[in-house]
């Protein structure tokens, strides 16, 4: 189901509020006391209000010792069906309840997780904590209990302006990822590697060299899981071009974001690795029959050279073998006058069900804290620090001499535009576009299309949707 259709279907029981705001926010249009202000004011109330009569204090005003009788039955519904399956979730909960034993968590591991947790939000009765999925910010106080400010999680923790809106936080990342490329150092040499690749060109020789001196398949697309293809999405800002204000306020009012600016930068050579890899067998034998679950231990063994995902796979390949000490990650290939950038910010959002109980509410706060604080899960999945001077892992010591930042958020009245943009083209990057990636495989495959047609197609989609919604196209 295309993710426009996916959007209709849950926006149907959205408040007419909400509905105006949007629209208004889509025209940055303001007035005096427009709709989406009085959101603002509204969600302050409630969380002054919370604080003072409910009991519940924001995120940085809890204090965990202060709450150990708490008694609760909560539900946590997620993505991570792995971490359900090898005992992890399980493991972290039993922690959590040494410490705070009246408090239960129920857990939901979900598949297919970008869309379905979509179709649960206008039923509220999803549970109470789950990721934010891909909603329009005008729209998180209509599903999600406020969290703090932002100037004050900012003080405490990394990476929590993705899900902020007037100044509200809606959620808080559970860990971070920097984006890079999972490696095996054992094919690498075996191949006659001897410097990590820094451009797509190099990158393409590199894995031209797998394939001529060693039996590894050079790059594994993953394509039959569908996600794992919208990965590629990620490296479309900083990394392509060096640009931290891009992804998010300069890319929906570029007019030719897909055009190759012949240097082996941008959009254009980001996604021509996957096609030039396709065109030239340099992936599996079969991409419609590729593995998610298997190819862990594949890529440990020095079975498969290289994948495209970020740096929370990188812990998961070394567990899925007997050879660890060969799974590394190298920053993506791409350098920008002279100098490679790497994109580090939040993954997957904790956020609270706004129709929970206080009770709940409470109990999910506590929840929330204590995983994204003390479990260290962040850190046991390779994942960037969120919390401010916590540890990272020394995978990322690769990343040296790289310069390590993080996309910076949309303008003020434009927060809502890349979703649009999104939803109007069906395109979705970021946001769980994995056909149209899987598109290029398909093309490269068969030969029914250049990678000119499709830049072409996806360039007419941008432009008819910066069109219908009016947002300017000057850059």
């Amino acid at each position: 189901m295309k993710f426009k259709k996916v959007w209709a279907i849950c926006l149907a029981s959205v408040m007419t509020l909400s509905l105006i705001a949007c629209g208004e926010t889509a025209t940055n249009e303001a007035s005096d006391a427009s709709p989406a202000e009085d959101t603002a004011t509204e969600v302050e109330a409630e969380t002054s209000e919370a604080n003072t009569e409910e009991g519940i204090p924001s995120y940085t005003e809890l204090n965990l010792d202060d709450y150990k009788d708490v008694s609760a039955t909560i539900k946590f519904t997620h993505h991570k069906t792995d971490r359900a399956e090898d005992g992890t979730m399980d493991k972290m909960v039993a922690a959590f309840n040494s410490e705070f034993p009246n408090i239960t968590v129920e857990m939901e591991a979900v598949t297919d997780y970008a869309q379905d947790a979509l179709l649960r939000l206008s039923t509220k009765d999803w549970g109470d904590i789950m990721f934010i999925p891909a909603v329009d910010k005008v729209d998180l106080a209509e599903y999600f209990m406020p969290l703090d400010t932002l100037d004050n999680l900012s003080a405490k923790l990394n990476f929590v302006d993705s899900w902020e809106y007037d100044g509200i936080c809606y959620g808080i990342p559970y860990m971070a990822n920097a984006q890079g490329v999972l490696y095996n150092k054992a094919v690498f040499e075996e191949a006659g590697i001897k410097d990590l690749p820094k451009t797509p060109t190099e990158f393409l020789e590199d894995l031209q060299l797998i394939k001529d001196n060693t039996d590894a398949i050079p790059l594994y697309t993953n394509y039959a899981a569908g996600w794992t293809m919208g990965a590629w999405d990620a490296y479309i800002g900083i990394v392509s071009n060096g640009d931290n204000t891009y992804m998010n306020q300069k890319f929906v009012h570029t007019a030719e974001p897909f055009n190759d600016p012949g240097d082996d930068t941008g959009i254009y050579n980001l996604y021509r690795i996957l096609f030039d890899a396709v065109a030239n067998d340099l992936i599996e034998d079969d991409y419609t029959t590729t593995d998610w679950e298997s190819c862990k231990g594949m890529l440990n063994r020095g079975e498969i050279g290289t994948m495209v995902l970020g740096s929370w796979a990188y812990a998961q390949m070394q567990e899925a073998g007997d050879t660890p000490e060969n799974v590394g990650y190298m920053p993506f290939p791409m350098t920008v006058g002279g100098k490679q950038y790497v994109s580090a910010g939040g993954d997957y959002n904790y956020c609270i069900n706004v129709a929970s109980s206080d009770e709940n509410k409470l109990a999910a706060l506590i929840f929330v804290k204590w995983m994204v604080e003390k479990s260290d899960w962040c850190f046991n999945e390779g994942g960037y620090t969120v919390v401010k001077g916590g540890k990272n892992p020394d995978m990322y010591a690769a990343f040296d001499g790289c310069e390590v930042t993080s996309d910076q958020p949309s303008l003020p009245g434009e927060e809502t535009f890349l979703n649009d943009m999104n939803s109007e083209s069906e395109l979705s990057f970021n946001a769980g576009g994995n056909d149209k990636v899987q598109r290029i495989v398909e093309a490269a495959a068969t030969g029914s299309e250049t990678l000119d047609d499709i830049y072409a197609d996806w360039t007419k989609a941008w432009n008819d949707a910066q069109a219908e919604l009016g947002i300017s196209a000057d850059q």
